[in-house]
């Protein structure tokens, strides 16, 4: 999956592969009955669906187990209520599967569960959000919407560790598809560098230049061997996983930043504009670095996971 993505990062191809099939469709395959997999994984398998996945709260940062969306027990169903922010894809899911607490305080790990609803059914309202990649999320509101014993994806109250574990796999998702960005915007550049003459010269001879281009290259190649770490730890043992995970993070944010902006800033003038290919790429990988965690909070988590403790500098 992820040479898969790393392909598609570099032409910024917006298919929802990382909301439908690395979110939405994990938690399915991990949680679900034979049953829910046939119901929910076939039709995306098939090219006719697709998932999001709504765990995401206004106060919950990252952390999955901050849920204050509630299923209550209705009949022999339950009854959603609550709002989830920010779901990617979720403007045009055909089924969203949703995190709710059944049981324990609104921090507690216990008591988290995921459902599956349709976001068409009475009580949903889907508000559609345009990201700044151009791409789209929703904020989804739920208001005492009917599910049936069978939305119940796994045992209830259990689903907070599986959680944890997609949103590595996004993050994991998210280094991949950035490593091949930026390829691409280093290629773009340095095919440009070779290509604009100034005072009588390819500006690709001027040294000023080529160190930088040099610059931009290490940054590749970091944030390229950081994410297939990432991608050989995610079945790992959870630690080593969540170093892993946050090591590739905290560089594509690294790389990211930097490889991007000196791609603007040696396009020159036409790399501000909308009409050069190199401000999508700037874009997407601004959300790539927010995504599953921004790289201060990765840090964090490094640091935390390795017994260190932060200065305050």
């Amino acid at each position: 999956m992820a040479l898969i993505l790393e392909r598609r990062g570099t032409t910024l191809v917006p298919e929802p592969i990382i909301p439908s099939v690395v979110l939405g469709g994990t938690a399915v395959a991990r949680a679900g009955s034979a049953a829910q997999k046939e119901r929910l994984l076939a039709p995306v398998l098939e090219g006719q669906g697709t998932l999001a996945l709504a765990c995401s709260e206004r106060e919950s940062r990252h952390d999955v187990s901050r849920v204050a969306t509630t299923a209550e027990q209705s009949g022999d169903g339950y009854s959603l209520s609550g709002e989830k922010v920010w779901v990617l894809g979720g403007d045009c899911a055909d089924h969203v599967i949703v995190s709710a607490r059944t049981g324990g305080a609104v921090d507690e790990a216990a008591g988290v569960s995921l459902f599956a609803f349709d976001p068409g059914a009475d009580g949903v309202k889907v508000e559609p959000l345009k990201t700044m990649d151009g791409r789209r999320a929703a904020h989804i509101t739920l208001e005492g919407v009917k599910v049936g014993p069978d939305a119940l994806l796994g045992d209830a109250g259990s689903a907070a560790p599986l959680l944890e574990e997609v949103m590595d796999l996004g993050a994991a998702a998210a280094c991949a598809e950035g490593a091949g960005l930026l390829e691409s915007a280093f290629e773009m550049t340095r095919e440009y560098l070779c290509e604009r003459q100034q005072f009588g010269a390819k500006i690709g001879s001027f040294q000023a230049l080529q160190h930088r281009a040099v610059d931009m290259f290490v940054e590749l190649q970091l944030a390229k061997a950081t994410m297939l770490l990432a991608a050989l730890k995610v079945d790992a043992d959870a630690d080593e996983r969540r170093k892993a995970i946050s090591t590739a993070k905290v560089q594509l944010g690294q790389s990211g930043k930097y490889i991007t902006a000196q791609a603007i800033q040696l396009h020159g003038g036409i790399g501000v504009t909308d009409e050069h290919d190199v401000g999508l790429f700037y874009k997407r990988m601004n959300v790539l670095m927010a995504l599953f965690g921004d790289e201060e909070h990765h840090v964090a988590r490094f640091t935390s996971l390795s017994g260190f403790e932060r200065s305050a500098e």
